[in-house]
């Protein structure tokens, strides 16, 4: 069996990297809250824009070095 090139690629590619992250933010900042955010890439729908955790990741990813 060969080794997968493509194995970890998605590993420095998830929403807390992305340029269409936005991060919701809360007055009370816990460090056992879970972190959200909204993905803006496309148009909101009737529900608004979608919410993504940190390591949720998908292929529209595109990296901001401002969050690296």
């Amino acid at each position: 069996m060969s080794n997968d090139p493509w194995k970890h690629r998605s590993r420095e590619m998830s929403c807390s990297t992305c340029m269409w992250n936005v991060e919701k933010v809360s007055e009370e900042r816990d460090e056992k809250a879970i972190v959200v955010g909204r993905c803006r890439k496309h148009a909101p729908t009737m529900d608004g824009y979608p919410v993504v955790f940190k390591t949720d990741w998908c292929g529209d990813h595109k990296l901001d070095e401002n969050k690296i």
